[in-house]
């Protein structure tokens, strides 16, 4: 089980955007995940008339490390770290570690 998945808020601990909080939209096989608004660059897109791309410089999310990022803590407003256990029932579930919440439901 994973300790971050998509459609999480996650919060950037390291580099340029640093405290800026995103919503997960994909994860990377090589550790690295997409978040919304965040390691924004600008590419340079040649124009497509078949597919009705116009060229120019683009704005793009790029992919950072998984490492980079915790899950968004909406109890106490940080970052926090993540762990994993088994309910009596036999479920796995992650957990904030501050606090013990339970973050899926």
């Amino acid at each position: 089980m994973n300790k971050i998945k998509k459609g999480d808020e996650v919060i950037v601990i390291t580099g340029k955007d640093k405290g800026r909080r995103g919503t997960v939209t994909n994860i990377q096989a090589d550790g690295k995940v997409l978040v919304e608004n965040i390691n924004m660059v600008k590419k340079s897109q040649k124009p497509n008339p078949n597919q009705g791309v116009t060229g120019g410089i683009i704005d793009k999310e790029m992919p950072i490390q998984l490492s980079n990022v915790m899950l968004f803590n909406p109890a106490t407003g940080k970052g926090d770290k993540v762990g994993i256990k088994t309910l009596e029932d036999s479920t796995k579930v992650r957990y904030f570690k501050s606090n013990g919440e339970v973050v899926d439901v």
